[in-house]
């Protein structure tokens, strides 16, 4: 097929209509009406509307023009290459968006009006089967997720295990073995926080080497290294703790997934406000056990966090002493640490995997529609 190739602004009309009763910030659009997303990361987003409403006016709202078939128009601008140079124009630190001066210039493919809808209709087809691929995979993601969840329960409760088993009173933990005994963890644990030293003090961070943690090492499985480094001087004057390795790393706050994660600290270091270490007696605690039981507890933690319902969203140092958890015998907690670690391992390969397998449909269904829009493949012959 020969293809011409008008500018996107022969294609349609920008409408971003707005309602007089409304902010401005909303925009009207109708049915068959395209919306692509102005703002990143949405710059991938574009539909065919199939009624009238309104939207954010950070998506435009183009009406194709006659001899424009909507869906194919869609496909078009969702072309990778389309994307890339749309989103090499963005401008704007903080929320980067394109704009229709810049859009509307770019040359796109338009055929005859026949093979737009012959090449939306084999889109439809192959994206949808795609699709379903896709969303089958993500499903099966979420199920290894459970899995895993389910594996670090267990273990380190010991509900897997077929031995006798009592009653703790404690809803998050009901049953343990009976060997097993409930603690907190304040009795067993020095339990602080930290503080960021001043950051227009070049004397506290200036030639620093002591490594300085923040709470986004919380996503990591073993903190290895700083986020970044404090001198002597901040040490002594902000009176930083020192955390030896082998201590634990709970997230105090945040809204997202952070507050309540937890982690492995390999290195001596000094911590954020944000965070809370948990120094640990090796002979009571096996650090691996109880970085693992706290994450099978994650739920229970953001409850602690959450003020039971309330608004309270934080953990603190207190909550954390007070802390229940599950205390086997010093032997049984790094039996489990060895188990949970090898059995979570496999998983994570099973979803690092499938993960893979995601991204390589993602990209054989951009190809898709690249090659069709593009006239790559003749979609006559294809289906």
């Amino acid at each position: 097929m020969e293809h011409v190739l008008p500018k996107l602004g022969k294609f349609a009309t920008e409408t971003n209509g707005t309602q007089d009763e409304a902010e401005s910030t909303v925009n009207v659009f109708s049915t068959k009406n395209i919306l692509f997303g102005k703002l990143r990361p949405y710059l991938a987003k574009c539909v065919v509307a199939d009624s009238d409403g309104v939207c954010s006016s950070e998506f435009l709202v183009l009406n194709p023009n006659q001899g424009v078939v909507p869906s194919y128009l869609a496909a078009t601008m969702l072309q990778p290459e389309f994307i890339q140079v749309v989103d090499g124009s963005t401008y704007g630190a903080k929320m980067p968006r394109a704009d229709w001066g810049f859009i509307g210039q770019q040359r796109l493919p338009l055929p005859t009006e026949g093979e737009q809808q012959a090449i939306a209709d084999y889109l439809d087809t192959e994206t949808a089967r795609i699709d379903t691929l896709i969303r089958e995979k993500e499903g099966l993601i979420e199920l290894l997720r459970e899995w895993r969840a389910t594996v670090i329960s267990e273990l380190t409760l010991g509900t897997n295990l077929p031995s006798l088993k009592k009653a703790t009173g404690n809803v998050h933990m009901p049953n343990i073995p009976a060997e097993w005994s409930v603690v907190r963890l304040g009795k067993y644990a020095k339990i602080g926080n930290g503080s960021t030293p001043l950051k227009d003090n070049a004397d506290y961070w200036q030639g620093g080497t002591f490594p300085w943690l923040n709470s986004a090492v919380v996503n990591l499985d073993e903190v290895t290294e700083g986020s970044e480094f404090v001198t002597e001087a901040a040490l002594q004057a902000c009176h930083l703790p020192i955390v030896k390795a082998g201590s634990l790393l709970v997230a105090l706050t945040g809204q997202g997934k952070t507050r309540g994660q937890t982690t492995v600290l390999r290195i001596t270091a000094t911590i954020n406000q944000h965070l809370a270490f948990i120094a640990l007696d090796p002979e009571t605690f096996h650090c691996e056990y109880l970085h693992w039981t706290m994450t099978g507890m994650y739920g229970a933690l953001r409850m602690v966090s959450d003020g039971q319902g309330g608004t309270k969203g934080a953990l603190t140092c207190e909550d954390l002493s007070r802390f229940q958890v599950p205390k086997p015998p010093i032997e049984i907690q790094k039996q489990i640490a060895r188990q949970v670690t090898e059995e979570t391992a496999n998983i994570d390969k099973l979803t690092t995997h499938t993960l893979a397998e995601i991204d390589l449909l993602q990209e054989l269904r951009s190809v898709t529609i690249a090659d069709a829009v593009l006239g790559r493949i003749d979609v006559r012959t294809a289906t």
